[in-house]
């Protein structure tokens, strides 16, 4: 009988066969790899982390079933949430000032996947107002919608991401809100902490100056992100050439509702899962003086 945390598969024969040949995962060495980092979890005292296996399976299959990479990664998730507690402490979304940033959509998860099973995440980069809005409240909202994303849909976990990010509208004053170490430890999060595989970030409207900062993500990624990077000029990239339109809100070419109602559905969502976010804030790495 299995435990209210066991991992019970149920991947379709095509989503088997996709794991088996792009992850390195099977039915016989799941549980097996799985149990692996569960006990290494357990003789670590600085790690106070969830043991749940789809928990774990997901950092295994960012990591093609590497499980060294994987204790990497994770250590490096629960980390980063104990070193920068601007963007993961105090996670209520009923904040009046979180409020206001749900309200604009920093990060909209479509719901519906693309045809090969990503999801895509337009993250609207320049949505707010810098004299009013501080940049690690933006950084926690949009980490809040990708949490509660990844939490709920496996097969991102499988697929992976496409992040179009709009930086549209982007002036001087939002630049001076991401200085070298917070470029860097959102690079840090991108490509060594979260469980998620990142097939391209695609930026989109961007200007000439925006070259310079691209330039400073650039020097934090590996060479693998980096060749997923693709920058785009402002009316250059058609999203519905390369995405079905039936899954693009109306303001980037598609046909599945508005932007306002994207923003809608994942404000009510993340507040419908305020308790969970409050638990989640128990999760992090014990860092020892």
């Amino acid at each position: 009988m299995a435990t209210l945390n066991e991992y019970i598969c149920q991947l379709s024969e095509e989503e088997k066969a996709y794991v088996r040949d792009n992850l390195n995962e099977c039915d016989e060495t799941r549980p097996i790899k799985i149990a692996e980092i569960k006990q290494w979890i357990t003789e670590n005292e600085e790690l106070h982390v969830p043991t749940d296996d789809f928990v774990i399976l997901r950092f295994l299959r960012a990591c093609k079933f590497n499980t060294e990479k994987a204790k990497c990664k994770l250590r490096n998730y629960y980390k980063q949430r104990a070193c920068v507690p601007e963007w993961y402490s105090n996670r209520d979304p009923f904040l009046p000032e979180l409020q206001e940033l749900f309200d604009l959509g920093v990060l909209l998860p479509l719901r519906k996947l693309d045809n090969e099973g990503r999801m895509i995440v337009i993250v609207r980069t320049a949505v707010h107002t810098p004299s009013r809005h501080k940049m690690s409240d933006m950084l926690k909202v949009a980490l809040m919608t990708l949490d509660l994303a990844l939490r709920d849909h496996e097969s991102v976990t499988i697929y992976g991401i496409t992040a179009i990010l709009d930086i549209g509208g982007m002036t001087y004053e939002h630049v001076l809100q991401l200085p070298p170490n917070v470029i860097k430890n959102l690079v840090h999060a991108w490509q060594g902490c979260y469980p998620v595989r990142i097939h391209s970030l695609n930026f989109i409207n961007a200007h000439k100056f925006v070259n310079a900062i691209l330039n400073i993500f650039r020097s934090f990624m590996i060479t693998k992100l980096k060749q997923r990077v693709h920058v785009h000029a402002r009316g250059k990239l058609k999203l519905y050439e390369t995405l079905p339109i039936s899954i693009l809100p109306v303001e980037y070419g598609g046909t599945d509702g508005t932007v306002k109602e994207l923003s809608e559905y994942w404000k009510r969502t993340v507040k419908e899962n305020s308790k969970w976010f409050a638990e989640e804030e128990n999760y992090k790495l014990m860092l020892i003086k």
